[in-house]
């Protein structure tokens, strides 16, 4: 598996970047081809913050995991990332497209200004450019789980590719929202 390791301006020893990479690995026979996993290394309120991102063909896995201890935020991601494909391994195999998605491009990040009358401007803060593929209704559901969304945009093969977004409802149901034009 390619690992890619970042940190929010912390300094993580070797021994840490040797157990994750350990850790992760360990994942590596549950996919197909050769995944790539993001993992990035904070802290937060005095905990140590694991998030771990794994691309893998058109799926991705993501996860946030909070303790008191970097060693434990890793084994407790690679649980987490785990615990995600044994609810949906009988779903990825014949619901989730091969090409579904492209990977994310340019990310740009604005700095919010103030217009001329004191007022806050609107904040656009990331802007990410993405490919939509097509796929069904539970695909982009099972997808906006995988990844923690609380919505997820796609083009819906059920409406002949039109443009459709699922979200999450307050009260645990979801919702589609489809482009009529």
């Amino acid at each position: 598996m390619k690992i890619q390791f970042a940190t929010k301006q912390m300094t993580v020893p070797e021994r840490v970047y040797s157990h994750a990479e350990h850790r992760i690995n360990e994942l590596d026979p549950f996919f197909r081809g050769t995944p790539e996993a993001a993992v990035v290394f904070g802290a937060e309120d005095g905990k140590a913050v694991v998030e771990l991102t794994i691309f893998a063909g058109s799926t991705i896995f993501r996860v946030v995991e909070k303790t008191s201890d970097m060693m434990v935020s890793i084994d407790a991601a690679v649980s987490s990332v785990r615990r995600q494909l044994r609810e949906n391994y009988a779903r990825l195999p014949k619901e989730v497209n091969a090409d579904a998605f492209e990977k994310e491009t340019d990310e740009v990040t604005f700095i919010p200004e103030l217009n001329r009358f004191d007022a806050p401007a609107y904040q656009v803060v990331r802007l990410k450019n993405f490919s939509f593929g097509n796929m069904t209704v539970q695909e982009a559901i099972l997808q906006m789980n995988l990844i923690g969304h609380a919505f997820f945009a796609f083009r819906n093969e059920e409406k002949d590719g039109a443009f459709s977004v699922v979200y999450r409802r307050n009260d645990g149901g979801y919702g589609v929202l489809v482009d009529i034009d």
